[in-house]
């Protein structure tokens, strides 16, 4: 077998970057058609009330998990095809997973019965608790380990699915919609508790929990400590705006205005993200060889991508947020969930500087073994996005605290960005500043444009008016939507840009010919 054969990219990758784009796209469209209905439902300060409460939950689900997970995919993979020895380390991570959890468990109800603003709203916090209490018997990570990829995502649309039709089943709008909040966490947490009693009874085809032999604990805690510090100062970095928020306005109306901003850039996000499952253990066998020529072809191949979704992306949500977000939440930006629209431009850059800081931590730092990099990357971000967004929102907008919040997340990632770029340029820079990405760019132009003056002459050509205006805002973003994505692969095509002339005939033939070399 040739070199070229077993280092590039080829059909492994490409099929399994399909595959999870195809799970994460589906099950996020899903989640993303249920949103405005529930926000409907539920009204800004209820829904907003949730949103607070759930992020303080996940704190609790990053304690309990301490990135178990990660490590455990990458144990259980060097032993998957040893049944025994998978069977030893899967009942190893469970045994930390179940005490890690109940220890996180403990404290969060010591919290929540002790803490007045917590105290008030323990019953909503207890029922989402569920979803981290579930998870311990997931077992997710073997069946990632496995790669069994068919499975999971037949597995989890399934479940979005249903959970969807819950939500449209169950959750009625109503003169008392802090009733309607407690359904709605109970479907959410559904999908985990069925992922979880639905894995356990395929569990015993891969492992026993038969125990043989001692377990083996050394060289165990120190990456489990690092990965951990990482993990939860990445929780503290995603969240906190929203908790702030929370603690900023009592009435939590700012904290669902806020949701229903980021909800389209945090979609694109875990689209984006998802993808480390496909590139993190193919940058770390490459960045073994000498020869890094085909981790760098990894490299630029995967920020392509990053590229590829994020800037339509950013062009499409900033120049029709007024109507994305109306369309979300059912009010126009001077009614419920104020300033949406605003957070969703001041944050949309995000979906490309958080996915860029991602793509370096998961494909340059961690294969070299420079986590530590990251982790005080995340650590500094914390600090100034809390300090920023309480410095601006008791001082520039103290009206609109949602606004100094907005700012200062979206700068401090950035800044971040930047940063985590300047310190592995040796490998990034190149990756991400290269003539290919400056096509992308310079499309995302041309359709930043063409949707910030076509949408709105759409809207007002269309025969609605009245409470039926809404199906003309959504003809007019789906209309301007399917026309903005023509011109931009046109121009990419026109542009020769790698990633789209790589799909016509000749060139996949060519793909092909080298594959099959």
């Amino acid at each position: 077998m040739s070199q070229a054969k077993t280092l590039s990219p080829g059909k492994g990758i490409r099929s399994s970057v399909v595959i999870n784009l195809i799970r994460t796209l589906t099950m996020t469209i899903l989640s993303f058609i249920t949103f405005p209905y529930v926000t409907r439902a539920l009204g800004d300060e209820v829904f907003g009330l949730y949103t607070w409460a759930n992020a303080f939950v996940y704190y609790f689900l990053i304690l309990a998990k301490i990135s178990i997970p990660n490590i455990a995919i990458r144990e259980c993979a060097k032993v998957k095809d040893d049944k025994e020895a998978l069977s030893r380390k899967a009942q190893q991570f469970f045994l930390i997973q179940g005490i890690t959890t109940l220890l996180s468990f403990g404290l969060l109800c010591s919290l929540a019965w002790t803490v007045p603003s917590l105290r008030e709203n323990n019953t909503l916090i207890f029922i989402l608790s569920i979803n981290f209490l579930a998870g311990v018997f997931s077992f997710e990570w073997i069946y990632i380990a496995l790669e069994k990829h068919f499975y999971i995502t037949f597995r989890s649309i399934t479940l979005i699915a249903l959970s969807a039709m819950m939500t449209f089943l169950f959750i009625t709008p109503t003169a008392y919609p802090l009733n309607e909040v407690y359904v709605y966490a109970l479907i959410t947490i559904s999908v985990t508790v069925f992922t979880s009693i639905i894995n356990c009874i395929l569990l015993p085809r891969h492992i026993s929990f038969k125990v043989k032999g001692p377990y083996e604990w050394k060289g165990l805690f120190k990456p489990l400590f690092v990965i951990f510090l990482i993990s939860l100062a990445l929780t503290l970095y995603n969240q906190t705006d929203e908790f702030i928020l929370g603690f900023l306005d009592p009435s939590k109306a700012a904290v669902g205005a806020y949701s229903v901003g980021v909800k389209g850039i945090d979609i694109v996000i875990t689209l984006i993200t998802s993808l480390y499952a496909v590139f993190m253990p193919r940058a770390t066998y490459y960045y073994e060889k000498e020869d890094k020529r085909f981790y760098r072809n990894l490299l630029r191949y995967s920020f392509n991508i990053v590229f590829f979704i994020s800037i339509p992306a950013i062009a499409t949500m900033t120049a029709m947020s007024g109507t994305i977000t109306s369309l979300i939440s059912g009010s126009s930006a001077s009614g419920q969930y104020r300033y949406a629209d605003v957070v969703l431009m001041i944050l949309s850059v995000m979906m490309l500087t958080y996915s860029i800081g991602d793509s370096i931590y998961t494909e340059i730092l961690l294969p070299q073994k420079k986590e530590k990099v990251y982790l005080i990357a995340m650590a500094v971000g914390v600090a100034c996005n809390v300090g920023l967004s309480f410095l601006l929102a008791f001082t520039a907008f103290k009206n609109d605290p949602i606004l100094g919040v907005a700012i200062a997340t979206g700068s401090t990632d950035v800044v971040l960005a930047i940063f985590l770029m300047l310190k592995t340029k040796e490998y990034s820079l190149e990756a991400i500043w290269n003539l290919n990405n400056l096509k992308i760019f310079i499309s995302g132009v041309l359709i930043f444009l063409f949707c910030f003056f076509v949408c709105p002459l759409i809207i007002k050509a269309l025969p609605f008016n009245g409470d039926s205006f809404v199906y003309a805002e959504l003809i007019g973003l789906v209309a301007t939507t399917l026309a903005a994505g023509i011109i931009y692969c046109g121009t990419l095509l026109l542009f020769k840009e790698k990633l789209v002339s790589s799909f016509t005939p000749k060139r996949r033939k060519e793909r092909e010919a080298e594959e099959n070399a």
